[in-house]
């Protein structure tokens, strides 16, 4: 019984070899049960509807393939840095591109894939305040003042427009960040006013030669001589400030460094009636790291110097000139520090003028972009101490002050 079991196996076996043969030849498909012809079809279609690459192929299943062909791509190179490379070429001959993608295996683009189009540019948007609650800058940092009529004046070969904005600093002994004078050039800065007699001498001097300077004043000065500020800043130059009182600034506390700035602002604003230069020195050409940082959310230029004169420690105006010339001929161009308050200097600058004339300089006038403005605050500050009651107010100036003898 078993010998014809096993014959009649054999001959089903055979039969089905040879219909299997005749199937092959002509290319007919092999029928298969009902349930397994979709799922067939299915990873068929899957398969052949996503190529890829040998690498991707080697050893993975057709179910891998599957979950990778379905996978979203995620670009790996973001826009921004997109942008700074540019487009990237496609490789010449036939070879396929491999587009890198994140979360998903290599898969081919076409060889004929034209290269994507870097986007255009955008303009980056302008910068925050450094500080919301601090004034803008807003206004004329300065007026053009009268024209010249002195043809043979030594003038001003160019102005430039300086924008403050985060606290620039200029003058070589300290900052060494904006080198933007030619050979040659010069520009003239005077500390320490308005003072009687010596800031007139000064700008006197400053109008015969048809000369622009930057003036940083002291804010008590101001208030004392308010008419001769107004008269600095309505001939054209530029006036800033050198705080309040005039002192030495490390040694202050963040806040007492403040309100020195800040009241200087306010005096020099209130004597000349307008929003001051965006200027500001440091006595002493001290630099506390915190003050430094609080002018740089005022956007307010810190100035120091190339070449110090040295007026306050000279005093005759001789030897102030040969400073000043000896300094010019070494190093050839730069920010000259002198001080209207000083006599000496008053004295000694139209001499100085005609000497820079002589060798041949230029001279370089520097202006602010916008005005700075005060705070109320302090403004509120400066007018208290303006109207302190004295022994004796109200009385008209005849009264007490009389002249007995000329």
């Amino acid at each position: 019984m078993r010998t014809y079991t096993v014959a009649a196996g054999l001959v089903v076996v055979a039969i089905a070899g040879s219909i299997g043969i005749v199937f092959a030849q002509k290319g007919l498909p092999w029928p298969m049960p009902a349930g397994t012809q979709s799922s067939a079809a299915s990873a068929a279609s899957a398969a052949s509807a996503a190529p890829v690459t040998p690498a991707a192929t080697t050893g993975a299943t057709s179910a891998a393939t599957t979950a990778v062909a379905s996978a979203e791509p995620r670009p790996v190179v973001s826009q921004a840095v997109s942008q700074a490379l540019g487009p990237v070429a496609a490789p010449s001959g036939d070879a396929p591109i491999v587009v890198a993608q994140a979360g998903a295996m290599p898969r081919t683009a076409p060889a004929t894939a034209t290269p994507a189009t870097a986007p255009k540019p955008v303009a980056a948007p302008a910068p925050a305040p450094a500080n919301p609650n601090l004034p803008p800058l807003a206004g004329p940092a300065a007026v053009k003042g009268p024209a010249c009529n002195n043809p043979g004046a030594l003038g001003v070969s160019r102005t430039v427009q300086i924008d403050t904005s985060g606290g620039p600093g200029f003058g070589f002994e300290h900052f060494k960040q904006f080198d933007f004078l030619q050979p040659g050039e010069v520009v003239l800065t005077f500390d320490d006013g308005p003072w009687l007699g010596n800031t007139p001498a000064v700008l006197k001097a400053l109008e015969q030669e048809c000369v622009k300077a930057v003036f940083f004043s002291i804010g008590k000065h101001a208030t004392y001589y308010p008419e001769i500020l107004r008269q600095v800043y309505e001939a054209g130059h530029s006036v800033g400030s050198h705080t309040w009182s005039h002192v030495d600034l490390s040694k202050k506390t963040p806040d007492e460094q403040k309100e020195e700035i800040e009241k200087g602002i306010s005096a020099v604003k209130a004597a000349i009636g307008q929003p001051i230069a965006p200027f500001f020195r440091f006595p002493q050409l001290k630099h506390p790291p915190e003050a430094v940082a609080y002018l740089g959310d005022r956007n307010v230029a810190i100035f120091s110097t190339d070449l110090d004169s040295f007026d306050f420690k000279i005093r005759k105006p001789d030897q102030i000139v040969a400073r000043v010339m000896d300094k010019l001929k070494k190093h050839g161009k730069g920010i000259v520090l002198m001080h209207d308050f000083q006599h000496g200097t008053a004295l000694a600058t139209p001499t100085l003028l005609a000497e820079l004339k002589k060798g041949g300089y230029k001279i370089v006038h520097m202006v602010g972009t916008n005005g700075l403005q005060s705070m109320a605050q302090y403004d509120a500050m400066i007018a208290k101490n303006e109207k302190l009651p004295t022994a004796g107010s109200g009385r008209p100036i005849s009264s007490v002050v009389r002249t007995i003898e000329q």
